[in-house]
């Protein structure tokens, strides 16, 4: 029976993940800042995680993994988001996205890598964005922390070389999840009235009709059973998750910056 952690498992694709591997029979142990929010079911294991404080994510880790005794698969989602122009953001606002999604989910594979070499095994799973590829507009510090933990995972996929451990940069597109309803939205600019308009109308259109997570949480169970996994997966809807980016990876700058203001409407 395989033991796997998922962090920000109390919504959205970290909660679809965790019923997905309980109902395979793994045991689970589930983060969420607010335990209560979490699932109350045979297997699963509530574990209180705030990525804001780092110094709560050694000592969790670590209470976890003596519990567990081990795991098997790490699955590193959790997240927030924001929305507004970014020029007008503030330091401490970009700092709030790069501490939750790039330095907190940095250190949990760090930890993870740490624990698995023991066994020269294990699965980390890095849940990123298509956003680190195809960037979102008004969405600019969510969009660099996601492709600086796409860059931190490549690097960290070439340094360990033959170990037994693997490590996925997961890319979800649009998934019909409730993230929107937490993006807290930037004090607005007249400058910017109409653009942020049409793009929140574009993206929260594309969340209500995308797959559900359950999508990706079959993916992660796919990946869990492979044993020589790829190193990078974008998971969703057929256009986003895979002519998209083909076609954006064979444009020119100019010619990605035009696609992307027709796709938003900017």
């Amino acid at each position: 029976m395989k033991r796997v952690l998922v962090t920000g498992a109390s919504s959205g694709i970290g909660l679809a993940t965790a019923h997905a591997l309980l109902e395979r029979g793994y045991e689970v142990w589930g983060t969420s800042r607010d335990p209560a929010r979490l699932p109350k079911l045979e297997r699963f294991h509530p574990v209180r995680l705030d990525l804001r404080v780092s110094g709560e994510i050694d000592e969790v880790f670590a209470t976890a993994c003596r519990q567990a005794e081990t795991f098997d698969v790490v699955v590193n989602n959790a997240g927030s988001g924001h929305f507004g122009p970014a020029e007008l953001l503030s330091q401490a606002e970009i700092a709030d996205q790069f501490k939750v999604l790039f330095f907190a989910h940095v250190r949990v594979m760090q930890l993870a890598l740490a624990h698995m070499r023991t066994r020269d095994a294990g699965l980390i799973v890095n849940v990123t964005s298509l956003a680190a590829r195809l960037p979102v507009p008004f969405m600019a510090a969510y969009n660099a922390a996601k492709a600086a933990m796409a860059a931190f995972t490549m690097t960290i996929q070439l340094e360990i070389g033959s170990s037994g451990v693997r490590i996925v940069d997961l890319q979800p597109a649009d998934i019909c999840t409730s993230f929107n309803d937490a993006v807290p939205k930037v004090d607005q600019d007249v400058r910017y009235a109409a653009e942020i308009a049409r793009t929140w109308e574009t993206v929260d259109r594309n969340m209500k009709t995308a797959p559900k997570p359950d999508l990706v949480a079959r993916e992660i169970l796919r990946l869990i059973d492979r044993k020589n996994p790829p190193p990078r997966l974008t998971a969703g809807d057929v256009f986003q998750a895979q002519v998209a980016p083909l076609i954006f990876r064979l444009l020119p700058q100019r010619l990605r910056l035009w696609g992307l203001k027709k796709y938003y409407g900017l």
